[in-house]
């Protein structure tokens, strides 16, 4: 039995997807060619830091950093490093607190300067992916039914699904029950219940849905080395329309990013 959260719960796992979502924006500002992604690691940790929270992917079963970084056929878990961003490059930015008990966690794929149409059709459809699946996660609903909204609309594009992969439960654990896969069957899975509080998160591959780990352990790569997009948002399952606890309109709308 998955308990739901608590109104006070959810309103301090609010406040870490503030400052998770803040950050993403903070990030997003140093992202450019000629930038590392350890650069962009010392960002969100400074941010992060300087608002009263712990970023929880710092030593998470031994991952040496406070970021994911991901550059272009790297799905998850990239290592930041002295790699150097280039014109046309895409980098994933996965990141999570710890604050006042609670876990916040959500991921942006941001272009490098100018990327081509294809790579800017995969980053337009992943987002657009997950905000259906997040339409899906409703009360009454079940997990398959989020899966079968993000699989259906990526693949109409051609798109693949990792289906090594999934979006999560979140709360005083980062990753807690029900695991919220990519792609499903409607009306199978995990019951949906107001006050569930989910991170939802699509990985979208611009070839095909193979991947393997890297030898360090952690990073996935696309198995044709094409590029992967990956949009999370941590939501609130609520009755006819869920409540998104983290945004990215401080990306998008306070000018970050231009679409």
């Amino acid at each position: 039995m998955i308990k739901p959260k608590t109104e006070e719960e959810i309103e301090l796992l609010r406040e870490n997807a503030i400052i998770v979502s803040k950050t993403l924006a903070e990030v997003g500002k140093a992202v450019a060619p000629g930038v590392t992604t350890n650069t962009l690691c010392k960002v969100a940790e400074t941010f992060i830091r300087d608002h009263g929270a712990i970023p929880s992917f710092l030593g998470f079963e031994g991952f040496p950093a406070a970021i994911c970084a991901s550059v272009n056929d790297v799905v998850v878990h990239g290592f930041p490093s002295d790699y150097v961003l280039k014109e046309g490059d895409i980098v994933s930015a996965d990141i999570g607190t710890l604050y006042k008990g609670y876990n916040g966690d959500s991921c942006y794929t941001f272009p490098v300067g100018e990327v081509s149409p294809e790579t800017r059709k995969l980053l337009d459809v992943t987002k657009e992916s997950l905000y259906r699946g997040i339409a899906a996660a409703v009360a009454g609903a079940r997990v398959g039914d989020i899966g079968y909204a993000v699989q259906s609309y990526a693949e109409s594009f051609g798109f693949s699904v990792v289906r090594e992969l999934e979006g999560h439960g979140i709360g005083r654990e980062m990753h807690e029950n029900p695991g919220v896969p990519n792609y499903g069957r409607p009306g199978r899975g995990t019951h949906l219940v107001d006050g569930m509080v989910l991170c939802i998160e699509p990985m979208i591959n611009a070839g095909g849905k193979a991947v393997y780990l890297d030898r360090n352990g952690w990073a996935v790569h696309t198995a044709d080395h094409k590029n992967s997009a990956h949009f999370e948002l941590t939501v609130v399952v609520r009755k006819g329309r869920a409540e998104q606890l983290s945004t990215f309109d401080f990306i998008e709308k306070d000018g970050t990013i231009k679409f």
